[in-house]
């Protein structure tokens, strides 16, 4: 059997780069797609068609000498828009291998009539806007949460899609993933007597659904904003990815 051509790394975790995959299978049956996870989600939701490898590379030279032993030809970064670090390591990694590298970054939420946004840089930041007493859902992940602790007196909601590690702070907990639906996603902010919603800018659709909410229901939302982008060449839909590593997505 001949070797692959194309050795395609996709650095995943995002609903994006499962689809990305997805087409890359349809339109390349003879590459060879690897995806790569960070392993912070147990039971995460995977494309057919590729191998999955969990876990981290041991930094940007890790990452180059990862690309090098696996003769990798495309460097696809499809993380996470808040996923900063890795982001840096993929344009380092692929410098130094001299493999092409794409990011694909999917386009920030902008905020729409009755929305009542508070735009704020940092964690930290989103923590000092919320008001005394607030009772705000964080929707943040796990690894997100510490600075909160030193707000006793909010009234904490936490969702989160698997069961967590101990909080740092009492909190009653929503186990799942976001809804889709904006409907479901109103009737949770109610029921749970939410008064704030604390996220961060991820974009895309997948978890806009609450955004929505909020709207529907005049809550105020603590919008953390992007850490700065990952430099060119950036990608923000799945066909330019495909375009950009030499791919027709029209076919």
């Amino acid at each position: 059997m001949l070797a692959p051509t194309e050795i395609i790394l996709v650095l995943g975790g995002t609903a994006e780069a499962n689809r990305l995959v997805s087409r890359i299978r349809i339109m390349r049956p003879d590459a060879r797609i690897l995806l790569s996870l960070a392993g912070r989600t147990a039971t995460p939701v995977l494309p057919e068609g590729c191998e999955i490898r969990v876990g981290g590379f041991g930094g940007a030279d890790g990452l180059a000498t990862f690309l090098a032993q696996e003769g990798v030809t495309h460097l696809v970064d499809a993380t996470h828009p808040f996923a900063a670090g890795i982001s840096r390591n993929a344009v380092k990694a692929a410098e130094t291998a001299g493999v092409p590298r794409v990011a694909l970054v999917r386009p920030a939420w902008e905020p729409q009539t009755g929305d009542r946004w508070t735009c704020v840089a940092c964690l930290g930041d989103a923590c000092d806007a919320l008001p005394a007493k607030a009772r705000p859902l964080l929707a943040l992940g796990r690894q997100h949460l510490a600075p909160f602790a030193r707000r006793p007196d909010l009234d904490i909601v936490v969702r989160m899609i698997e069961p967590p590690d101990p909080l740092p702070f009492p909190a009653e907990i929503v186990l799942g993933r976001p809804s889709p639906d904006a409907d479901e996603e109103v009737e949770l902010l109610a029921r749970l007597a939410i008064t704030h919603l604390v996220c961060r800018n991820s974009g895309g659709a997948a978890s806009y659904a609450k955004v929505e909410a909020a709207r529907r229901l005049g809550l105020p939302v603590i919008m953390i904003e992007r850490p700065p982008s990952a430099p060119p060449p950036v990608a923000g839909s799945l066909d330019a990815v495909l375009t950009l590593i030499g791919m027709n997505p029209s076919v």
